[in-house]
């Protein structure tokens, strides 16, 4: 058994090392790509759009003004400044945005700095910073040069419906009672790269007759994804998204009670909501929380950040979440060729598996823009990092409504220790593991199942009975 034990021991001390030194190499290229594929599509965008648009490689006040919004700096912490025809909003953004650290970076801002300081073709960089004061001018003055969509975003039909009804409000699938009269109201808030189809695909056709008859369902695109709008100028903030599921389904359905449940970057957003209305809050139902606790001295934004992308190619879901966090022209170019062209990839897909299989994860992985993919990835999951340990202690001080929380075994992006995290800060949280189950497949395999544990969960918020905390495994069903 020692022999055993000690060989196991050795292979998985080579595999660790084995990544850590491949990754090193991958990641260093790809720190190369980025920095080159900055000046392809600052020309591109230039003989396309007719505009030099600044991005996050110079800074965050020029990627950020170009918005129309003012960067302010208080307390150490980056916040922009958004003037409306009413009031004065103040909004935070995640400083990720701008401050990925990495060899080449540092390499690439220090020769641009010698550059500038010798003025070598000065002409070229006074001509980029002229189009981009004209660029803010503009932005100033009302004028909307950015075309919806871009020229490297989906221009179809479904990706784009919003725009031809001038809708500004969410996309929102509602099942249930029609009526005011329902009895509670449940909202379902998707994860990062999803859409509401996550939930109606899986769900609302498995839950019980006598649940559609006392519920009112509401499952939402967020903003930014599926067939909800897609600003080009919006910088995807905490604010924005809460305003939009305020404005698009709690306002004009009258909703007063109502039970939440979320997935992955959606339990942030469902803590937010509960906070802000903590009387109206029936049960919180999170699968797969993103919750890390941050250690003393450690700044959070950027410990998310590392936690959350660790800039390593294996496991596979975490290689595609470091290149989405971390390289904001790489990621432009994956959605310039996956989601721009995802009919594409929607024929092949259903010609290779003869259409066998359901395409509806594809379709909310598809339609999304890399503006909103990336603001929202830095601004939600990372820019709130700070914010989610006052959450919680909110939600377990302040709101008696249950609290449940569903992880997968073998969820390889968020790790079950995250699920437990939450549980140790609201103690009456209850925890339940899914043997064989990762980050999608907590849903989409165990859909009835699933159905009817919501059913449950639901009937217990509404009889007011809160029972003790505790954890417990399930097998795989």
């Amino acid at each position: 058994m020692a022999v055993v034990y000690k060989t196991k021991s050795f292979l998985s001390l080579t595999g660790r090392v084995v990544n850590k030194a491949v990754s090193f190499i991958v990641f260093s290229f790809l720190d190369l790509l980025d920095f080159v594929l900055c000046f392809v599509y600052k020309v591109a965008d230039f003989f396309i759009e007719a505009e030099c648009k600044p991005c996050y490689c110079s800074s965050a006040k020029e990627a950020i003004t170009s918005s129309g919004k003012i960067l302010v700096s208080e307390q150490g912490e980056s916040k922009i400044v958004r003037l409306t025809s009413t009031k004065l909003h103040l909004e935070e953004i995640s400083d990720t945005l701008y401050t990925r650290p990495s060899l080449v970076s540092e390499v690439s801002k220090l020769t641009v700095n010698e550059l500038k300081r010798l003025k070598v073709d000065g002409t070229i960089i006074q001509s980029c910073e002229k189009i981009k004061i004209e660029m803010l001018q503009g932005k100033i003055g009302g004028q909307q040069f950015h075309p919806i969509p871009r020229w490297s975003d989906c221009d179809c039909k479904f990706c784009n419906s919003w725009t031809s009804c001038s809708r500004d409000t969410l996309f929102v699938k509602a099942e249930g009672r029609k009526d005011h009269k329902a009895r509670e109201d449940v909202l379902f808030i998707h994860g990062f790269i999803s859409s509401s189809a996550f939930w109606t695909e899986t769900l609302f056709p498995n839950f019980s007759t006598a649940a559609k008859s006392k519920y009112r369902l509401f499952a939402i695109d967020l903003l930014g994804f599926g067939r909800s709008p897609k600003p080009t100028d919006s910088l995807y903030t905490l604010r924005e998204h809460l305003d939009m599921i305020e404005k698009s389904v709690i306002e004009p359905n009258k909703v007063k009670s109502f039970h939440i449940v979320a997935h992955s970057l959606g339990c942030i957003l469902a803590l937010a909501l509960a906070v802000k209305y903590p009387k109206s809050i029936k049960s919180l139902t999170l699968l797969a929380p993103p919750y890390f606790p941050v250690p003393k001295g450690e700044q959070a934004t950027q410990y998310m950040m590392r936690r959350v992308a660790p800039r390593q190619v294996w496991p596979l879901i975490a290689f595609g979440a470091s290149m989405a966090c971390w390289y904001e022209h790489i990621s432009r170019t994956i959605c310039l060729l996956i989601c721009k062209n995802h009919r594409l990839w929607e024929f092949l897909t259903k010609l290779v598996t003869r259409n066998r299989i359901r395409t509806f994860l594809l379709e909310g992985f598809f339609c999304h823009t890399h503006n909103a993919a990336w603001h929202t990835l830095h601004n939600i999951i990372c820019g709130t990092a700070s914010k989610l340990d006052g959450y919680l202690d909110a939600v377990r001080d302040h709101l008696k409504c249950d609290v449940h929380i569903f992880h997968g075994r073998d969820d390889e992006l968020i790790p079950v220790e995250c699920s437990h995290n939450v549980q140790s800060r609201i103690p009456r949280a209850k925890v339940k593991v899914v043997e064989n189950k990762d980050h999608i497949t907590i849903v989409v395999g165990r859909q009835k199942t699933f159905a009817r544990e919501l059913e449950e969960i639901w009937k217990g918020s509404s009889s007011g009975h809160h029972s003790a905390s505790c954890d417990y495994t399930q097998n795989h069903q």
